[in-house]
């Protein structure tokens, strides 16, 4: 992205600015970026997290090697931090991790395993039911207070969340991002040094048409220069059929988010397009071809993330704020790898960039509905997105993406209007739900809804 000038005293709300984790990189990537300037106000119903992130953004902010100058405040109310801002971004943790255990894990006892469970399956669809609400209020409060800024959303799940918005508050400017398909771009780039010894090529380098909704990515073209990477990638996916495992911390044994690459090889091979997401996301949209049980999880080389393992990782991470306030932890300034900054730059104008978003089908998709949300490229320019058109999605994949986008807009309706026969029917159509019997699948259905019972609007219990 070409850089044509600067932009100063921007003003960011961050919805979840407690958070430990993407906040970090967001506030790092911005102090390494000299085009910028402005402050950041934390918004997040815990404050005392908000406050600790402040003493953290202020820290970054100030260390030597930071190329521009922000400021971090803690709002105390979502129209303190929403007036006036020019940007919102959203990362929020919807519940607690006592409420994912539930999406998780209980579905275990009706033989349902779920290597995420944030985005479809009995664990998204409840997680969708928290989620759904907490957008609501999000969504009215960027209407009523920051009708003109423009809504970067990171929460899951993604899609749900993006639709809320645009249900609740049709004028706003919003979209989602996903590192997702990076790393389908990252492996083509060692596909090409493994096979056509072309090394050093970056993930912008590879231009892809990307396809489909989030955590469900396909690529139906993808090219390096004057190389035509289909070709390449079906041998690619033939000869490592078995598993790609590059070993190290990278080897899917050694982490909870890597895999070996065997499910999209697999389905990459049944149906002839390229599948461009992280295994453990792509392996919950389909029947449990990959998620029987553990041992086939194991079989396919990759892993069930445990809540417990979630819950261990807060503990480190709170750990880690504490070392980074104290000066325990050396502060080092590196590039999160996200393109939230990017973005939030081309839209001030200072040089368009192609990217994977998360927006309404405006006809990018015209074999999927209209409104419904889709990821697709998109050009981001100044104070505009521009969806990319992507073209029909393949007609060998379009039943399996197709299923899942009607089943979220039931869900968006059951949510939107504590709809218990449209939530169970929805609940039950999901494909990790086919060996599930009827009767099984309600009283999951009602165990599960109890447990959200906290979160949820009283016409559920009604």
């Amino acid at each position: 992205m070409s850089i044509t000038g600067k932009a100063k005293n921007l003003k960011i709300a961050y919805i979840g600015g407690g958070s430990r984790g993407w906040a970090w990189g967001f506030m790092m990537d911005l102090a390494m970026d000299e085009a910028l300037c402005g402050a950041v106000h934390l918004y997040d119903i815990d404050r005392d997290a908000a406050r600790r992130n402040e003493i953290i953004g202020s820290k970054i902010s100030a260390h030597p090697d930071a190329k521009s100058c922000w400021q971090y405040v803690v709002a105390d109310s979502l129209q303190e931090a929403l007036t006036g801002a020019d940007f919102v971004v959203i990362s929020i943790l919807p519940g607690t991790f006592d409420e994912m255990a539930s999406d998780v894990h209980l579905p275990e006892r009706v033989g349902v395993y779920q290597s995420v469970g944030d985005t479809v399956g009995p664990g998204g669809f409840m997680r969708a039911m928290r989620t759904i609400p907490m957008f609501v209020e999000i969504g009215q409060a960027i209407r009523d207070y920051a009708p003109d800024a423009w809504v970067i959303n990171y929460t899951n799940p993604m899609t749900l969340c993006i639709r809320t918005l645009y249900e609740v508050f049709p004028g706003i400017k919003a979209f989602g991002c996903c590192h997702e398909v990076f790393g389908t771009q990252r492996l083509m780039c060692e596909m090409l040094a493994e096979e056509l010894g072309i090394h050093g090529v970056d993930r912008h380098e590879i231009y892809t048409t990307v396809t489909g909704i989030n955590h469900f990515t396909w690529l139906t073209r993808a090219s390096y220069k004057d190389v035509d990477i289909y070709p390449l990638y079906a041998k690619f996916a033939e000869k490592y059929a078995d598993g790609y495992d590059k070993g190290g911390d990278k080897n899917w044994m050694n982490s909870s988010f890597a895999c070996a690459q065997m499910v999209k090889f697999d389905l990459f091979r049944r149906y002839g397009v390229i599948a461009a997401a992280g295994d453990r996301h792509l392996a919950e949209f389909l029947p449990p071809w990959y998620l029987r049980d553990p041992e086939t999880v194991r079989s396919w080389k990759f892993g069930l993330t445990s809540v417990d393992w979630r819950k261990d990782d807060l503990k480190r991470r709170m750990q880690r704020s504490d070392d980074l306030i104290s000066g325990k932890e050396e502060l080092v300034l590196k590039a999160s790898g996200e393109e939230g900054h990017l973005l939030l730059k081309a839209i001030l104008g200072l040089g368009d960039l192609v990217s994977n978003v998360n927006v309404p089908n405006r006809g990018q998709i015209p074999n999927l509905p209209l409104g419904a949300v889709v990821e697709t490229n998109a050009l981001f320019g100044r104070d505009r997105i521009e969806p990319v058109y992507a073209g029909p999605v393949p007609e060998s994949i379009l039943p399996l993406i197709a299923r899942h986008v009607h089943n979220q807009e039931n869900t968006l309706k059951a949510a939107l209007n504590c709809d218990r026969k449209l939530g169970l029917a929805t609940f039950l159509n999901d494909p990790q739900m086919g060996a599930v019997t009827p009767a099984e699948g309600e009283k999951l259905f009602n165990d599960m809804l109890e447990n959200q019972r906290s979160y949820l609007p009283e016409g559920w219990f009604a």
